[in-house]
């Protein structure tokens, strides 16, 4: 498997658009666009409602506040979905030339970063925090660091807030600068932490819950973070039967068809249900930081939970891709998948 930097790099442009398509492209293109940007500005508003306690959208329509912050920051949560949708009209007019194919590659490369960002995030946080359980659990960590740093870092709150949140910053910076590391190396770590529990464990009679804990962590993290990337190479199962003797031109209805209403339907969903209010499978353990039961394992029991949330928003941006790419199909740009042999042209 390609390294996920590559994600996107060598799909092809495309070719102009003809004069008399220019318009039905641009509102494809913005329809792509609407979906990216309400989704950023519904995440912004989850950070601030939930994190900074502001009261949200809600009170407007009738709906309970969070929090106890005046109303009228519930308007300016509000200005925030329309100057998403302004900013996604914007910038489809400002760009009008541009093919479907290229704004489906620009989103590719956006997702890309993520993504890469997100392997980096799990590759530090988990070796840092594995660390840091070794040093705990070993009664070696207080004479490393000293007694009072000792007991914050065995708070969750502590060790999420000022330990993990710094590692996955620098994670998004690391990204920004290389593409060296992939998916394929983080199944190489999970393989190398499984071994070193069947090494610890039948040679040298030694165990603990962080090495477990780790290795379901990465193990995680590279099935929900490669979905996206597995998504572009077309390597999900798929039942070919139908499909694998249709022109492209229909194979793009089915693609296009089939992003919208099974793929970014799948991703509101999981979004909004694990989103949508404080006490929801995915903002719950995050807000509170919650860790296993096991008292010296890894303290990244709510990184996993927001796997999820990672899973769906990178999901998301790739249908929005995919979709813009299966509509060029349509269209009969040049530039597109061999979709019989799978890898971008």
């Amino acid at each position: 498997m390609a390294a996920v930097g590559g994600v996107g790099d060598d799909v092809s442009a495309g070719g102009d658009i003809p004069a008399g398509q220019h318009q039905s492209a641009v509102s494809y293109r913005t329809f792509g666009w609407l979906i990216l940007m309400i989704m950023a500005a519904f995440l912004i508003n989850n950070y601030l409602t939930f994190w900074q306690d502001l009261p949200g959208i809600a009170p407007i329509f009738g709906g309970p506040a969070n929090g106890s912050m005046p109303i009228v920051w519930s308007w300016v949560q509000l200005a925030i979905y329309g100057g998403a949708i302004v900013w996604a009209v914007l910038l489809v007019q400002r760009s009008k030339d541009r093919s479907l194919r290229e704004d489906s590659k620009k989103i590719s490369d956006i997702n890309a970063y993520l993504i890469r960002a997100m392997f980096f995030a799990v590759l530090i946080v988990g070796l840092v925090d594995a660390v840091i359980s070794f040093l705990r659990v070993e009664g070696l960590l207080e004479a490393v660091v000293g007694a009072d740093m000792a007991a914050n870092l065995g708070r969750s709150q502590f060790r999420g807030g000022y330990v993990h949140m710094p590692l996955i910053g620098l994670s998004f910076v690391i990204a920004a600068f290389t593409r060296t590391l992939g998916f394929i190396w983080l199944a190489l770590l999970v393989v190398v932490a499984e071994l070193l529990i069947v090494v610890g464990r039948f040679i040298l009679s030694y165990e603990q819950a962080f090495m477990a804990d780790l290795v379901r962590f990465w193990y995680a993290a590279l099935f929900l973070f490669a979905s996206a990337y597995t998504l572009l190479e077309e390597g999900h199962v798929r039942v070919d039967v139908f499909y694998a003797g249709m022109s492209a031109r229909t194979k793009g209805y089915v693609n296009a068809i089939g992003s919208v209403v099974l793929g970014m339907s799948l991703c509101a969903v999981i979004i909004l249900i694990g989103m949508a209010g404080k006490q929801n499978v995915i903002n719950a353990p995050i807000l509170s930081y919650e860790t296993t039961q096991a008292g010296f394992g890894l303290y990244v029991k709510y990184l996993m939970a927001g796997f999820l949330g990672v899973f769906a928003v990178t999901m998301m941006i790739q249908f929005v891709s995919y979709f813009l790419d299966a509509i060029a199909d349509i269209r009969g740009e040049p530039g597109g998948r061999d979709h019989e042999n799978h890898p971008v042209n």
